[in-house]
């Protein structure tokens, strides 16, 4: 009996100091269809469940006899059972691998699992650790789903068991592996050396390319020579590729690459290709608001400007008149070779609607058009080819009246019949008139009398200090106070009424500002004048021949 008692004793204190989460080395007894029994040196049996000991494919790991670690989870479950895990030892004892790992700084490796808010998750073993995305890279780096599924290495910088978390970091991996390599690269760098690499990131204005411990930018206008809105267009993250080493600045680690520069530039001898004047024709590839840009050969671009779209639309957007990937003929305009730009025209490519307008029409022609819009200085009107002319207020009519009357009588749309005043196709300028279509009663008048003839009129108004005196129709002259009389005259309405008929001289006529001046004075004066000729003349001729009985007798009567 005291042999057992002690036994029990000895039982019950080993078991007192064995603790729950202790890792302990257990012996496979047996296996049934759900359990395995496991023998740890406890008093109780212990059990798993044969699902902690199968592999990804449902394969059972263990047999009867091996000798396996496990973690305690009880020892008297309620049924005089002792609990283990196999699950929970893995975890505990990589914890403590991951531990001395992290004070060694040793590398771990994992499989990248998924993107999370501000990182990746990667699998360690049973253990999933968060890789910020601060240091996926020795770059910044905007996505790096890229690396989802692929294994990596890292180091762990931090652990907290109690709150499960596991930091790591690829980026302090990448820097210690790439230090020997990158030594040797900056060395071996140049400007014109070609060089491997594989694309690690892409930006709006370029990508990043591994050179093998130093990274280098690829500029977005050094990927091709033809026109990249962005690299993707171009390049994928993890492309192997060549590129030329245009830039190295030593002191600030910049290296700049290029990768069109590895072929011939489709701009060397491009003025003898396209000289100025020639016609081509080319596919739009790019659209702005000042303009079109116009691919003629392949990686050659011209700039269509929004002026040289079209003859008689110079300010309108530019996807009003073309559409991306529309071909369209154009003439070259100029050419800068050592900047790679070119100046086109598509209106020159096409018929000069001004120059074909002078060519088929003459000064003095008359032509029909329509009123396009009206402004404070005249009409805009529509004339073949799309183009405009204009009517100026002064052409409107021969009656001198204030500008909104002009053109009140006409109106947007409306049919006219115009005269072509001149026309000027270097300046794209049409004059047009509408009173040039009817006689100029003034001008007529003014042809057929001059200053100081005598003509007869009719009082129209009359102020105290002058009436306007109708000449002719749509013709009248302006008598002022004092060209009535030689006597002064104060009140013009006291000496003329309206629709009285008067005579008067012609005093002075302004063709400029169509006045005619009028006097009733300078008429009596020039009768006067043309009276006493005449009577002088009479007397002179009287006395011409006469004999002296003649002119005593002449005397006495």
């Amino acid at each position: 009996m005291s042999e057992s008692f002690a036994e029990l004793f000895e039982n019950s204190e080993e078991q007192q100091n064995v603790k729950v989460g202790a890792l302990l080395m257990g012996t496979v007894v047996s296996i049934n269809r759900e359990k395995a029994v496991i023998n740890v040196g406890l008093k109780s049996e212990a059990f798993i469940s044969l699902d902690q000991f199968k592999d990804p494919q449902g394969e059972l790991e263990i047999q009867e006899g091996d000798v396996v670690e496990v973690a305690l989870e009880s020892i008297d479950d309620g049924l005089g059972h002792t609990l283990l895990s196999r699950e929970k030892a893995k975890r505990i004892k990589l914890w403590q691998t991951l531990e001395a790992a992290m004070n060694a700084k040793e590398v771990v490796t994992g499989i990248v699992t998924g993107a999370v808010k501000g990182g990746l998750t990667v699998d360690i073993g049973v253990v999933k650790a968060f890789l910020p995305g601060s240091l996926v890279d020795t770059h910044p780096v905007k996505d790096f789903s890229y690396l989802t599924g692929q294994e990596i290495e890292a180091i762990v910088i931090k652990m907290d068991e109690v709150r499960n978390n596991i930091v790591i970091s690829r980026k302090a991996v990448m820097q210690e592996a790439n230090s020997a390599d990158r030594e040797a690269l900056l060395e071996s760098l140049e400007e014109g050396k070609e060089i491997e690499g594989v694309v690690k990131n892409l930006a709006d204005y370029g990508a990043f390319v591994d050179l093998g411990g130093v990274d280098g930018l690829l500029h977005i206008t050094d990927i091709s020579w033809q026109r990249v809105n962005h690299p993707s267009e171009k390049l994928t993250i993890g492309d192997k590729i060549t590129v030329k080493v245009l830039n190295y600045d030593k002191e600030k680690m910049r290296v700049s690459l290029g990768l069109k520069q590895l072929t011939a530039s489709p701009w060397d001898n491009i003025s003898d290709r396209l000289p100025l004047g020639k016609k081509v024709s080319g596919t739009v590839s790019n659209l702005t608001d000042y303009g079109a840009f116009v691919r003629i050969e392949e990686g050659v671009e011209g700039l269509v400007h929004v002026s040289e779209m079209d003859w008689t639309n110079a300010n309108a957007r530019p996807s009003k008149f073309v559409k991306l990937g529309q071909e369209v003929d154009v003439v070259v305009l100029d050419v800068q070779e050592s900047k790679h730009r070119i100046s086109l025209s598509m209106k020159q490519a096409q018929e000069n609607p001004w120059e074909a307008f002078e060519a088929s029409h003459n000064k003095g022609d008359k032509i029909g058009v329509s009123v396009k819009s009206i402004t404070d200085f005249g009409l805009f009107v529509g004339l073949p080819g799309g183009i405009d002319g204009l009517i100026h207020l002064a052409d409107l009519s021969w009656e001198k009246q204030p500008a909104d009357e002009l053109v009140s009588n006409y109106s947007k749309g409306q049919e006219l019949e115009v005269v072509i005043l001149n026309i000027d196709a270097e300046k794209e300028r049409i004059s047009l008139g509408i009173k040039q279509l009817e006689e100029d009663d003034f001008m007529s008048f003014a042809s057929l009398n001059k200053k100081g003839s005598v003509v007869k009129g009719m009082v129209a108004e009359v102020t105290a200090r002058g009436a306007v005196i109708t000449l002719a129709d749509e013709v009248t002259g302006y008598l002022k106070a004092g060209e009535i009389s030689e006597e002064r005259v104060d009140d013009v309405s006291t000496v003329l009424k309206v629709g009285d008929k008067i005579e008067v001289a012609i005093v002075n006529i302004d063709r400029k500002t169509r006045n005619i001046a009028v006097s009733i004075k300078a008429k009596d004066s020039a009768e006067e004048k043309a009276a006493m000729a005449d009577y002088n003349k009479q007397s002179a001729e009287s006395v011409e021949g006469a004999t002296l009985g003649d002119l005593l007798k002449k005397a006495k009567d």
